[in-house]
C-alpha cells in the first residue's frame, strides 16, 4: 500500500508543557486520494461490501413527489470537466472553461427540482477494514466499518448530512450486492465523495485550545507570543501545528473551532460518546500546512480535486463533521457534530 507520511512536528510540545503528555491521543489519518477502490478495499466514496439480501438504507425525510438538488452523475461529470480544464494550457486571461463546459459544471452544482417516486437512498461515504487499520474501534467479531449518509442538510444535525453506520464481518458477505441503488438527487454536490483509496497513518494529537484548562491555554498563548517576531505570525502555532491533525481521521481529538466544547451523550441511553470518525473537506490548508504529507510537498494549488481536496467534500463553510459512538453500545445511533 502506498504511504503518506506526516512531517515531524516542529517541536515536542510536551517538553515545553509536560502537563499535555497525559492528554495525548492516537489518531489515524486516512489520507484519501483519488483512485478506483473496489468493494474489497478500504475507501472514501468507493463501493461497499454489502450483502445482496440486505435492504439498502434510505432517508424517509427526503422522498417524493420531488426534491431540490443535483444529480450525482452530473456532479461527477462537472468535476471531470474541471479536472481536465485545469491540466490544459491556456493563454493569459483566457477563460478556464468553454460555454459548453460551463453548462456541464453548472448542471452539477446548481440545484434544480427533481421528481421522485420514493425515499432517497443513502450515499456510501467510507469503508474501513480492520486489516488496513488495526486500531479500528469496532464491536467484537466485526472487521468492517461502513459509513453512509443522507446527502441533504438535516436541520437537527447542524444542517449537515445525517450519518448512519454499519458494522459487519467481511467473510459473512457471501453474495455481495452488485450495485447499490443510486439517489436520483442529492442536496448538494458538496456531499458526494469522489472515489478515493486510503493511506492510513498513525499520529499523536493533543486537545484543541478550547478543550484545555483556561490557565494552560493562556500559558500556551503567551508562549506563542514569545516565539514570534515583532508584528509577525508565530512560526509555530499550537492549534494548527501541534494539537489536532486536519483531514479525514479515526479517533483522536475533536477540532473544536467556532463553538466551545459542550457535553455530548448518546441519545439512546445517555452514556458518554467517543470520537470515531472526522470528515474534513481539506487535508490541509494555509493554517495547517505543516500537516501536508511529505509525498505531497510539491502540491501548491487547491483546484481540480488535488491531494488536499481529493474527496470533493465540503462541510458547512469549510468545517469538519465529527462522528461519535456510544461508549456503552455500538448498536446505538451515532452522535455527530460540525465544527
Amino acid at each position: 500500500m502506498t504511504t503518506r507520511t506526516t512531517p515531524p512536528r516542529p517541536l515536542d510540545i510536551t517538553a515545553v508543557f509536560p502537563e499535555l503528555a497525559p492528554l495525548a491521543r492516537t489518531a489515524v489519518r486516512l489520507h484519501p486520494r483519488a483512485g478506483a477502490p473496489t468493494a474489497a478495499d478500504s475507501s472514501v466514496g468507493g463501493p461497499l461490501l454489502w450483502p445482496a439480501g440486505e435492504p439498502w438504507p434510505t432517508c424517509p425525510e427526503h422522498a417524493g413527489p420531488w426534491q431540490h438538488g443535483v444529480a450525482p452523475d452530473d456532479v461527477h461529470v462537472g468535476r471531470r470537466v474541471l479536472r481536465e480544464a485545469w491540466t490544459r494550457p491556456r493563454a493569459e486571461g483566457a477563460d478556464l472553461l468553454t460555454e459548453e463546459e460551463h453548462a456541464l459544471v453548472d448542471r452539477g452544482t446548481k440545484p434544480y427540482r427533481t421528481a421522485l417516486d420514493g425515499p432517497v437512498p443513502l450515499v456510501p461515504v467510507a469503508q474501513i477494514r480492520a486489516a488496513d487499520v488495526l486500531a479500528l474501534p469496532r464491536p467484537e467479531g466485526t472487521d468492517l466499518l461502513q459509513v453512509l449518509w443522507c446527502a441533504f442538510d438535516h436541520p437537527e444535525d447542524d444542517y449537515s448530512p445525517r450519518v448512519e453506520l454499519r458494522w459487519r464481518r467481511a467473510a459473512d458477505v457471501v453474495t455481495p450486492l452488485a450495485a447499490p441503488p443510486r439517489p436520483a438527487v442529492i442536496g448538494s454536490d458538496d456531499y458526494l465523495p469522489e472515489p478515493c483509496v486510503l493511506h492510513p497513518e498513525t499520529v499523536t494529537e493533543y486537545p484543541a485550545p478550547h478543550e484545555l484548562p483556561e490557565e494552560l491555554a493562556d500559558r500556551i498563548h503567551a508562549w506563542e507570543d514569545g516565539i514570534e517576531g515583532a508584528g509577525e505570525e508565530p512560526e509555530v502555532c499550537y492549534q494548527y501545528d501541534l494539537a489536532v491533525a486536519p483531514g479525514w481521521k479515526l479517533g483522536g481529538h475533536a477540532p473544536w473551532s467556532f463553538s466551545d466544547p459542550f457535553p455530548m451523550a448518546c441519545a439512546e441511553c445517555g452514556a458518554g460518546v467517543r470520537p470515531l470518525l472526522t470528515v474534513d473537506g481539506t487535508e490541509w490548508d494555509g493554517g495547517s500546512g505543516s500537516w501536508a504529507p511529505v509525498e505531497d510537498a510539491g502540491y501548491t494549488g487547491y483546484h481540480s480535486l488535488g491531494p488536499a481536496l481529493a474527496t470533493g467534500i465540503t462541510i458547512g463553510r469549510g468545517y469538519s463533521l465529527q462522528v461519535y459512538v456510544c461508549e456503552a453500545s455500538y448498536d446505538h445511533p451515532p452522535v455527530q457534530n460540525m465544527q
